[in-house]
């Protein structure tokens, strides 16, 4: 008969999973499918370790928060996947007119371009307050 397998507690309390958790948000901001990779492996480590801290009855505090954290990573990286996915078409046309943009006049109507694209897409007027890419 065998015995089972105890985990330990980790000894670093929960601040490896809060230090990936923040990775996940830094990569979510910089690279949107990076960031939503890395947030999910977070969420795995954080969960593991918040359930083994749980069990030696230590602070699970940076747990809960690289938990927290990480969630807030995911979503933002999947809405700003589907945002990059939805609007492919007009980011893609606008980034080839901005390359070929050699004056701010040309440059302005890049920008009225993708404005007139997202309304065109959305099927809403460009709100007044937000002031397109320039």
């Amino acid at each position: 008969m065998t015995t089972p397998l105890q985990t330990q507690a980790p000894p670093t309390g929960g601040r490896r999973s809060l230090t990936l958790a923040v990775a996940a948000v830094v990569f979510t901001l910089l690279l949107p499918v990076a960031g939503l990779a890395l947030s999910v492996f977070a969420i795995l480590i954080a969960i593991r370790d918040l359930r083994a801290l749980q069990r030696a009855r230590q602070g699970v505090g940076m747990a809960v928060g690289a938990v927290a954290l990480s969630s807030i990573a995911f979503l933002l990286g999947a809405a700003m996947t589907a945002f990059q996915l939805y609007f492919s078409a007009e980011l893609s046309a606008y980034t080839e007119c901005r390359k070929g943009a050699d004056t701010v006049a040309a440059r302005q109507d890049c920008s009225e371009q993708l404005v007139r694209a997202f309304e065109d897409k959305l099927g809403v007027p460009w709100p007044s307050g937000i002031p397109a890419p320039s």
